[in-house]
């Protein structure tokens, strides 16, 4: 039984393994916490996304889609390893799964058959979605199996767990075929190696951000949504001399923020419904908004 960590302590575990972790949006008030508990924690589960491509793979993660809510776990594992950072909270990845499992992974002895879907396994599980089709043909890079080892056992060691804290999705819920293409008594010999001894050290010299903030899709711009994109967004539109804000522009989405972004869509051309206020790519990539 665990504590969860705090996103400043999950930032650090997984930066100290040695890991290049991205930070993506407002990832650490994204989170399920209104649908149920965070915590105690117990483990870490390992799953594929069924997708391909870092940006909309990531994305996919953080929002979710109509049939499940995102986030869809803590951090996103792209093909290059590097770990997207998307939830520091409960997020929708494990749904229900065996009691008898999690009992086997709190006490860290061998696993039963997971042949149940009686246990909320949202509360209990960090999880990692890794960049892969899924269909047994797309490639598994070196440096992808790598950065799951590392960041299953930065977890496991920030909490003094071993190896056998770390699952699957399909040793977790009947059905369940992820990850498919490496088995996880093979990723669990790694972990227990790497947890042997002492944690790699960071890369001396951590790549640097990109300049401009990327588009976050239109959906990111609704009411509710809270972030430093935004306030960096309405510095620049008061910039260009189409602020339209009273007091601001601050991190929380409002009417002055469409307002003002309205004001820079016809500035550039557009009229009509194009010009509606919300934030589309090709206006956005001209704002060059400075990377927060």
């Amino acid at each position: 039984m665990a504590t969860p960590l705090s996103a400043d302590r999950l930032l650090k575990a997984l930066r100290d393994e040695g890991l290049h972790v991205v930070e993506h949006r407002s990832w650490r008030t994204n989170n399920r916490n209104h649908k149920g508990p965070w915590g105690p924690t117990h483990g870490v589960m390992i799953h594929h996304t069924v997708t391909s491509g870092t940006t909309s793979s990531v994305e996919l993660c953080y929002n979710g889609h109509s049939a499940l809510p995102g986030p869809l776990c803590h951090g996103v594992i792209d093909k290059a390893g590097t770990v997207h950072l998307v939830s520091a909270g409960r997020a929708n990845h494990a749904g229900s799964g065996d009691g008898d499992v999690l009992n086997a992974v709190v006490m860290e002895t061998p696993l039963p058959p997971g042949n149940e879907a009686d246990t909320d396994g949202n509360r209990y599980f960090y999880g990692f979605e890794a960049v892969n089709l899924g269909d047994g043909r797309d490639p598994w890079p070196a440096e992808q199996l790598l950065a799951i080892e590392r960041a299953a056992a930065a977890i496991c060691r920030a909490h003094d767990w071993d190896e056998r804290s770390v699952i699957g999705h399909l040793e977790w819920q009947p059905g369940k075929v992820d990850p498919r293409g490496f088995t996880m008594d093979s990723m669990r010999g790694r972990i227990g190696k790497r947890l042997g001894g002492e944690p790699s050290k960071p890369p001396a010299v951590k790549p640097s951000k990109p300049k401009y903030e990327p588009f976050p899709g239109a959906a990111f711009f609704k009411v509710g949504r809270n972030g430093a994109v935004i306030t960096a967004m309405g510095k620049r539109l008061v910039a260009e001399g189409c602020g339209r804000y009273a007091v601001g522009p601050g991190p929380k989405w409002s009417e002055a923020d469409r307002k003002s972004y309205a004001a820079w869509q016809r500035k550039l051309g557009f009229s009509g419904s194009d010009a509606d206020g919300i934030p589309g790519k090709s206006s956005w990539d001209r704002l060059k908004v400075p990377n927060v």
